[in-house]
């Protein structure tokens, strides 16, 4: 919904934005920038004075004024459009960006706010988890990731080949025990969820390694390798 901000409150709004963890970009209706926020100018490096009345594309390349002209015509009805767009630094620095933007009455009817999301951690994150999840997937040892009472909730391809399964939902809610049988896996098992990384011989099986599987300071479970034995 459009916010009417009156004179006397514009003070206290542009304390509101200084407090603000997204850079935050208030533009007319043209997409002319009129007032930016702390965080913006450290994101992009570039002062209050370089930017005003420049185009929000100084930030956002891809924000042309055809783009923004489309998306406020998108924010007919008190809806904001978010876009995922790649921002550029003074220094030429390429920044991932989730960009949301509404209407805001501020100083004229109709205005622009972008609020603009650093998402540069998140998509590190991402990369990192796919590159660890191919990994995995590719490995020649069957890798499993079970909870703490030993209910497989992750297996590989090399873990499904060698147990005979034919995809992962066959294999998840079963028993690892179903699997690798023998008392050295219950007593590595018990050591992993205590913090332990184990090694141990399964008759018949080969190596079994297991080690806590630890999620925010949390061991929520057992993750484990099976080599050899074959």
């Amino acid at each position: 919904m459009a916010m009417f901000v009156p004179k006397d409150r514009r003070s206290l709004f542009r304390q509101f934005l200084s407090g603000m963890y997204d850079a935050v970009v208030i533009t007319d209706p043209n997409g002319h920038i009129l007032e930016i926020n702390p965080r913006t100018v450290e994101y992009f490096g570039r002062e209050i004075e370089e930017v005003v009345d420049q185009p929000i594309s100084v930030f956002i390349p891809g924000l042309k004024q055809d783009v923004v002209l489309r998306i406020r015509k998108g924010l007919e009805g008190d809806r904001h459009v978010v876009v995922d767009a790649n921002g550029v630094a003074k220094d030429g620095r390429k920044i991932a960006c989730e960009v949301a933007v509404s209407c805001i009455d501020l100083l004229n009817p109709g205005d622009l706010i972008f609020t603009i999301r650093n998402v540069e951690r998140r998509r590190a994150y991402m990369n990192a988890f796919r590159d660890k999840a191919n990994s995995f997937d590719i490995s020649s040892d069957a890798l499993f990731a079970c909870d703490a009472n030993g209910a497989i909730r992750e297996c590989n391809a090399a873990f499904l080949l060698r147990f005979g399964l034919a995809d992962v939902s066959v294999a998840r809610g079963r028993a690892i025990a179903e699997f690798i049988k023998g008392d050295q896996l219950e007593a590595g098992f018990r050591r992993a969820l205590s913090g332990e990384r184990t090694s141990v011989m399964v008759d018949g099986m080969g190596e079994v390694v297991l080690a806590p599987n630890v999620h925010v300071r949390k061991t929520v479970g057992v993750v484990g390798s099976v080599r050899g034995g074959v």
